[in-house]
C-alpha cells in the first residue's frame, strides 16, 4: 500500500489527469495539513453545474461537476471534500484559460486537496472535475438498494455524505446555487431539489432530465433520486396571502406502494399552510415531493424541497395503526419544519445544529396541535422533553452548542441534546415569556437570514434586539451553552409574618456519577403553585434565592414546575412529597409527568424512599392521559433487568399484573385512538416486562395468525403497533419451527414496519440453540443494514443470551461494523449499554481499544456507555431496597 501511495504522489505532479484510485490517495501524510474539520476561509462557492449518468442497473455512476468559485487570496492549492472518488480530470478555468490541476484525497474523513499547476489570482473561477465512483451498498452518500426486483439509487447527504458523490465544499455553511442534470433510464422517474425542466432522449434506452436552478443551498441538503418509482400527483397547494404561486405536490414510492402515501398527502397541504401562517413566511421551494426510500439510515431527512423518509414510516395504508399514525405525523411535521428551520436558514458549522433540529423539534407540537387540538401533541413533546435529561444527566453529555473540530464527531452532534433538550428549552422559553413576544422575535430572525446562515451569536443578537429582554437571551446562553440538568432543592418556611420557599441550583448527579460540583448555574425561568392557586414566577439566577409566598396560611404542598414547562428536575423533603402525592390526581397532565419524572430521579440521586416511590406508580396508573399512565414503564422495566435479583421477580410480577391488568381490561376493544395506543403499550409491557401469561398467549395467537404459522394467514390479526411485542413473544416462546417460519415470511412480505419489527424480535430470542441461525441472519443479505442493527441491539439488551451475543460481537466486530449503516457505526459502543458488570465494562474497553478505529467517531459513544454501566452498578444497592418495598407491598 505505501509503495502504491508513494508511486501515485510522485507521478502526479506533471500530470493534467488525477487518476489515483482511493485506494491510492485517500491516506493523509502527517505534513498534509489537511483540516480536520472546517475547511480554510477565503475559498467560497458561488454556484455549481452537476451533470450525472445515474443508472441504478448498474454498480457505478460518472459525470462532471463545474463549480463556480469565489478566490479571496492567489493560491495554488485549495481544500474541498470528495471520499472515494475516481476523479480524472481536474481543470481550473480562468477566464479564457485552462489551468490543468491535481486531485488528491487526504483524510479518511473525506478532505480532499487540488493543486493548480500555477497560481491562480484573487477573484472568480470556475473548477471543473469529472469523475466516477461505485455506488455505495451501505446507505452512504449515492447508495444502490434492490427492492422485489427493481433498483432504485438515492442520495443521502446529510450531514458529511455528499462529499461522497460530489466534489465540492461538503459544510452547510457553504451555500450555492445548483444546476443539475441526470442521464437515467428511459421512463425512470428522477428526482432532483428543483422542478424538472425538460426531458430528452440520450441514447441506448436514456434520458437526460434537467431540473431547474435552486436558491442558495448547502450540500447535506441535495436530493438525488432515481428508479422505478410509482409517481403520486396531487393538486397543487393553492396560492395564499403569504404565497403568490401555488405548490405542485407529488409522492415517490417504489413500484407497487404509491397507494399507501395517500395519508402522508392528504395531510401535507394543512401542514404547509399552518407553518406558513404561524411563521408568517411562505414555503420558500418551487415544488414539494414526497419519497418513500425502500431503504434510509435515519427516518427521514429535509433535503430541500424533496423530503425523503425510510418507506416504513409513511407507508401506513388508508387507516394506519395508531402509533404509525402518530409516528407519521410527527416526523412529517418536523421535516416540513426544516424547509425554514436549517434549509431556508442555515447554521455555518454542526455546532449550531440546534438552530435547525433544535427548532423544527420545537415547531412539531406547536403545528400539531393546530392541526388537532385534542391529539395530545403538547403532552408527547413533553415526554420527548423530559427523555433528553437521562442522557443530560452524566457527567460524559454533551452541551447543546459544542465545538466540532473533526468532521468524524458531526454525527455525535445528533442526539437527544440537540432535538429533545433543545425542544424542552425553547419550550421553556416561549412559556415563560410569552409567545407574543418570542415569536415575532422568531420570524425576524428568519426573515433576517433568510437563503443565508446564522449562528447562535446571530440568534442571540436578533431575537435580544426584537424582544428587547435580556433575561430570555441569557437564558438561551445559559442552557444552550452547558451541559447538565439544573437541580433545584426546594425549602419551605412558614413564619409569623411571611411564607418563603428557598431555592438552591445545582447540577443533577445520580449515585455513582463521577460528576464533580464545579458550582454551575443558569439562568432558570422557574414558576410554582401552591395550594392557594395561585402562580408565582421569578428568574433564578443565583445558586440561592428567596421567594416570598403570596399566601396567608402556611402552603400543604408545592409545585415547584407549574405547568411542567421548565427544563429541570426538583425534589422537597419527604412530608412535602407526600402533600404533593396526595394531590396528584389534581394536577395538569404535564405537571404529572414532572412530578414523575423529579421522583424517579430523587429515587436514583438516593434521594427518595422506595415505598414513596411506589405510591407514585401507583397514582400514575389512574391518571387520564396515557403519556402519565405509562411514564414509570420504562423506568420498571430497567429496574427488573437490572436490580431486581430472583428472590425479588414474584413481587415485581405481582405487583406489575395487579396494577395494569384492570386497566387492559380497560381499554381493549376501545374504538378511541389514544385508549387503542395506550391497550398496546400495556400489552406490550404485560407481556414482555411484567410476564403475564394471558397477555402472552393473546400476542402469540395473533402472530401465529398474521403470519399464517400452521393456519392460513389472517392479515387483520395483528395491528402495526404491536408487531413487535407479538412477535418477540412468539419467538421467544414458540420453538424452532416458529423461527424458520418467521424468518421465511419475512422473503413474502411486502411491509416495511414487519421487515424492521421483525428482525428486532428475532434479536430477542432466549433461546441458546438458535444463536448460530441468528447470527448467521444477522451478517446475511437476507437483513437490510438498519434491520440488522436492531437485531444486535436488540439481542444484546435481552439478559437470557446477552453474554453468548456478546462473544459473537467481539469475534466478528469488523464484519458487523461493514454490515450496519456506516453512520451509525460510532454508536456501536451502545451495544453494550444493557451492561451492568465490572468484568463486561472492561471487555468494552479493551473490544474498542483494539477495533474502535474501525468505527471513527465512537469515542463519546463508549464515554457514555461505560457511564450508563457504572450508573447501573452504583444503583444496584438501591434495587435491592426497592425489592423490600415490592415484597412488603404484596403482603
Amino acid at each position: 500500500m505505501k509503495t502504491l501511495i508513494l508511486r501515485c504522489l510522485l507521478a502526479l505532479p506533471l500530470l493534467v489527469l488525477a487518476g489515483c484510485s482511493p485506494a491510492e490517495n485517500s491516506t493523509a501524510t502527517a505534513d498534509s495539513k489537511a483540516p480536520a474539520g472546517k475547511l480554510p476561509e477565503g475559498v467560497r462557492p458561488q454556484a455549481y453545474r452537476l451533470d450525472l449518468l445515474l443508472d441504478p442497473r448498474r454498480d457505478d455512476f460518472s459525470g462532471t461537476v463545474e463549480i463556480d468559485i469565489q478566490l479571496d487570496k492567489a493560491a495554488e492549492q485549495i481544500w474541498l471534500h470528495g471520499k472515494n472518488l475516481q476523479v480524472s480530470e481536474a481543470i481550473a478555468i480562468l477566464a479564457e484559460r485552462e489551468i490543468p490541476a491535481e486531485y488528491k484525497e487526504m483524510l479518511d474523513s473525506g478532505v480532499a486537496a487540488v493543486k493548480f499547476t500555477e497560481v491562480l489570482p484573487p477573484g472568480k473561477f470556475t473548477l471543473r472535475l469529472a469523475y466516477s465512483a461505485p455506488f455505495d451498498r451501505n446507505l452512504a452518500g449515492l447508495f444502490k438498494v434492490e427492492e422485489q426486483g427493481s433498483a432504485y439509487a438515492l442520495a443521502k447527504s446529510e450531514s458529511i455524505q455528499a462529499r461522497k458523490y460530489l466534489p465540492g465544499f461538503d459544510e452547510p455553511g457553504l451555500k450555492a446555487t445548483f444546476d443539475i442534470s441526470l442521464t437515467v433510464p428511459a421512463g425512470y422517474a428522477a428526482i432532483g431539489n428543483g422542478p424538472e425542466v425538460a426531458r430528452e432522449a440520450a441514447g441506448e434506452g436514456l434520458e437526460k432530465v434537467t431540473f431547474a436552478t435552486t436558491r442558495p443551498m448547502s450540500t447535506y441538503l441535495l436530493s438525488l433520486a432515481v428508479g422505478p418509482f410509482d409517481i403520486v400527483e396531487r393538486a397543487a397547494i393553492p396560492a395564499n396571502e403569504f404565497r403568490s404561486e401555488p405548490i405542485p405536490l407529488r409522492g415517490f414510492a417504489r413500484k407497487g406502494r404509491g397507494g399507501d402515501m395517500n395519508y402522508i398527502l392528504d395531510i401535507t397541504p394543512r401542514l404547509v399552510e399552518i407553518f406558513e401562517r404561524e411563521l408568517r413566511r411562505p414555503y420558500p421551494f418551487e415544488k414539494l415531493d414526497i419519497i418513500a426510500a425502500p431503504q434510509w439510515p435515519s427516518g427521514a431527512t429535509e433535503l430541500s424541497a424533496a423530503i425523503t423518509y425510510r418507506e416504513q414510516r409513511i407507508l401506513v395504508g388508508d387507516k394506519p395503526a395508531p402509533g404509525a399514525r402518530l409516528d407519521l405525523l410527527g416526523v412529517h411535521a418536523h421535516e416540513i419544519a426544516h424547509m425554514w428551520f436549517g434549509n431556508l436558514v442555515t447554521p455555518p458549522w454542526w455546532d449550531d445544529l440546534w438552530l435547525k433540529e433544535g427548532f423544527a423539534t420545537w415547531g412539531t407540537p406547536l403545528a400539531l396541535t393546530l392541526f388537532e387540538p385534542k391529539g395530545g401533541h403538547d403532552l408527547n413533546a413533553a415526554v420527548r422533553a423530559i427523555s433528553a435529561m437521562q442522557l443530560d444527566s452524566l457527567a460524559s453529555t454533551r452541551a447543546i452548542r459544542e465545538p466540532v473540530s473533526d468532521n468524524n464527531n458531526i454525527r455525535n452532534a445528533y442526539d437527544a441534546i440537540t432535538y429533545s433538550k433543545s425542544l424542552g428549552v425553547i419550550h421553556m422559553v416561549d412559556r415563560y415569556f410569552g409567545a407574543e413576544r418570542f415569536r415575532p422575535a422568531l420570524g425576524r430572525y428568519i426573515e433576517a437570514f433568510a437563503e443565508s446562515e446564522a449562528d447562535s451569536p446571530d440568534f442571540y443578537q436578533v431575537i435580544g434586539e426584537e424582544t428587547k429582554t435580556p433575561e430570555l437571551t441569557e437564558t438561551f446562553r445559559s442552557f444552550v451553552e452547558q451541559k447538565g440538568v439544573p437541580q433545584l432543592a426546594f425549602t419551605l418556611h412558614c413564619d409569623a409574618d411571611k411564607t418563603q420557599v428557598q431555592i438552591r441550583q445545582s447540577r443533577y448527579k445520580p449515585l455513582g456519577s463521577p460528576i464533580e460540583d464545579a458550582g454551575q448555574q443558569w439562568s432558570i425561568p422557574l414558576c410554582l403553585r401552591t395550594d392557594s392557586g395561585s402562580e408565582q414566577c421569578l428568574m433564578l439566577s443565583e445558586a440561592r434565592q428567596s421567594l416570598e409566598l403570596k399566601s396567608e396560611q402556611c402552603p400543604q404542598w408545592i409545585l415547584p414546575n407549574a405547568q411542567g414547562s421548565g427544563y429541570y428536575r426538583w425534589t422537597l423533603n419527604e412530608a412535602q412529597w407526600q402533600a404533593l402525592l396526595a394531590q396528584f390526581a389534581g394536577f395538569g397532565p404535564t405537571e404529572q409527568l414532572s412530578i414523575i419524572d423529579s421522583a424517579f430521579a430523587a429515587f436514583e440521586a438516593g434521594g427518595l424512599p422506595e415505598s414513596t416511590l411506589l405510591q407514585l406508580v401507583r397514582q400514575s396508573a389512574a391518571a387520564d392521559k396515557r403519556q402519565v399512565v405509562t411514564a414509570p414503564l420504562r423506568y420498571l422495566e430497567k429496574y427488573r433487568r437490572n436490580y431486581l435479583g430472583g428472590e425479588n421477580q414474584p413481587a415485581f410480577l405481582q405487583f406489575s399484573q395487579g396494577l395494569y391488568q384492570p386497566l387492559l381490561q380497560q381499554t381493549a376493544g376501545s374504538g378511541d385512538s389514544e385508549k387503542q395506543l395506550l391497550h398496546s403499550e400495556l400489552l406490550e409491557f404485560m407481556a414482555l416486562t411484567a410476564g403475564d401469561p394471558a397477555a402472552r398467549k393473546q400476542l402469540a395467537e395473533r402472530a401465529m395468525a398474521f403470519t399464517g404459522f400452521k393456519q392460513e394467514r389472517d392479515e387483520k390479526a395483528l395491528v402495526s403497533d404491536l408487531y413487535e411485542a407479538a412477535l418477540t413473544v412468539t419467538v421467544q416462546d414458540s420453538g424452532d419451527d416458529f423461527l424458520q417460519h418467521l424468518i421465511a415470511v419475512r422473503g413474502e412480505l411486502d411491509d416495511p414496519l414487519f421487515e424492521n419489527a421483525s428482525a428486532n424480535a428475532i434479536g430477542r430470542s432466549d433461546n441458546a440453540g438458535q444463536l448460530e441461525r441468528i447470527h448467521q441472519l444477522a451478517l446475511s443479505e437476507q437483513l437490510g443494514a438498519r434491520e440488522a442493527f436492531g437485531l444486535i441491539a436488540n439481542a444484546l439488551a435481552e439478559p437470557a443470551l446477552q453474554q453468548q451475543h456478546w462473544q459473537w460481537l467481539r469475534q466478528n466486530f469488523p464484519q458487523v461494523v461493514d454490515k450496519i449503516p456506516e453512520q451509525w457505526r460510532r454508536h456501536t459502543p451502545a451495544f453494550a449499554r444493557a451492561f451492568c458488570d465490572a468484568d463486561q465494562l472492561g471487555e468494552v474497553q479493551r473490544l474498542f481499544a483494539d477495533l474502535g478505529k474501525l468505527a471513527p467517531g465512537y469515542q463519546r459513544s463508549l464515554a457514555q456507555t461505560e457511564e450508563q454501566i457504572q450508573l447501573c452498578m452504583a444503583l444496584r444497592e438501591r434495587g435491592l431496597g426497592l425489592g423490600g418495598a415490592l415484597r412488603t407491598s404484596a403482603l
